[in-house]
């Protein structure tokens, strides 16, 4: 693909929109704005040629312009209200300090187009420019209801530094890694906890590159509103109807919530199962004279199940040495003893919920910080003042299927 052949051919330049579906009405709410260049060669994407930085800038706005203004003509065409998501490099937005960008949309709002409609996507992929400046500039345009969506979360140029100073309405997360069912717990963990942070700072989640049904399931489950991909629908040059999907989303979400349902179930029924089988074991080993004989006895029963155990007070002030599962033996480390945990997160939040509903709690799935294994932890109060934590081995885990997702 030839830059002076498409710049010389702008006629030929067209947009093309990808529509963005809702989770909450299973209709489309929005399209993103591609740019496709209609050359011998069929409808190529320009998405090489804006990421070419041999092409000069000026190049790359011209094209831009053309794909912006034919967008925005179609857009102003057709009724309705959906967004408009439109894309913006962060070093070719400020080209002009963003004046021109701002003054054709302007030039649209007299035709009719409520600016409230745009939601800006901008990528600092490769900005060498100061992030005040950019920072500023997207304030300025937020004052006449532009949106501002972060661009490439989860990807290898996601900067989750910036989210703060930013503070996006919309953060797109993409899935094109998690195209296998085996991408790894980790990489799963670190799109949780951008979704998280997103539910901390108010802003809305959109999964992009959606291209199976699982994927469109963990972009529901960790609090996904809108959603994009082919497996939703491909892009094209014209609008859709909104509820194209509609029943489809609808039947799969009630999948999703059937199988969470179940899920849940299973995972209370388990909790109670733990429940009453701590009860049974305190019952027969009442009268131990420390933490660790305790501990020692717990062990020859939990074996299957357990691959470290400890004991802390309310504080969070560890009591007793740990006992760990090593090589086929259960072994002491006393070096853990009078060590602090209350600085996990929910730590001191489940000490007071055993205190209160005087039965065990069991987390959720977390990877270890000493073994790096993918661990669920069950907390039982001792009494008042005392609980026992049972980490619970992977072999476990894995046996219980349900314990794992």
């Amino acid at each position: 693909m030839d830059a002076l052949d498409i710049l010389t051919d702008l006629e030929n330049v067209i947009p093309y929109f990808q529509a963005i579906f809702s989770a909450d009405e299973h209709k489309v709410i929005g399209y993103e704005v591609l740019g496709r260049y209609n050359g011998i060669n069929g409808i190529e994407s320009l998405g090489p040629f804006f990421l070419d930085e041999s092409i000069p800038e000026e190049y790359k706005n011209e094209v831009d312009k053309a794909v912006l203004t034919k967008a925005l003509d179609k857009a102003t065409e057709v009724k309705g209200d959906f967004l408009l998501f439109i894309n913006r490099d962060a070093d070719l937005l400020m080209y002009d300090d963003g004046e021109e960008f701002l003054q054709m949309l302007m030039s649209y709002e007299e035709r009719g187009m409520d600016l409230k409609r745009i939601v800006l996507e901008i990528s600092e992929r490769n900005y060498t420019g100061q992030s005040q400046h950019l920072d500023h500039l997207l304030v300025y345009y937020r004052t006449f209801g532009i949106k501002i969506a972060i661009d490439k979360m989860g990807s290898e140029s996601s900067y989750i530094d910036r989210i703060g100073e930013l503070a996006p309405d919309i953060m797109k997360i993409d899935l094109l890694a998690l195209r296998s069912t085996s991408t790894s717990h980790m990489y799963q963990n670190v799109l949780y906890s951008l979704s998280m942070l997103a539910r901390k700072i108010g802003a809305n989640l959109l999964f992009e590159n959606i291209e199976m049904v699982h994927q469109l399931q963990f972009a529901w489950k960790n609090g996904g509103r809108f959603y994009q991909g082919f497996y939703l629908h491909h892009p094209g040059e014209y609008f859709i109807d909104p509820a194209i999907r509609k029943s489809q989303l609808g039947a799969e979400f009630h999948e999703f919530i059937s199988y969470e349902k179940k899920k849940l179930t299973s995972i209370l029924q388990l909790t109670a199962k733990f429940q009453i089988k701590l009860n049974e074991l305190l019952q027969k080993y009442r009268k131990y004279s420390s933490y660790e004989e305790l501990l020692k006895c717990l062990s020859n029963e939990l074996t299957d199940v357990a691959f470290r155990m400890y004991v802390c007070d309310e504080d969070g002030f560890q009591k007793s040495a740990n006992i760990f599962y090593d090589n086929n033996i259960w072994v002491l480390q006393d070096e853990y003893v009078n060590k602090n945990w209350s600085w996990r997160p929910y730590f001191l939040e489940n000490i007071i919920r055993m205190q209160n509903e005087k039965k065990g709690i069991l987390s959720d799935l977390y990877s270890d910080i000493e073994t790096g294994g993918t661990v669920r932890t069950f907390s039982y109060p001792l009494d008042a003042n005392e609980f026992l934590f049972i980490d619970l081995s992977y072999n476990f885990l894995d046996k219980m299927e349900v314990l794992l997702n």
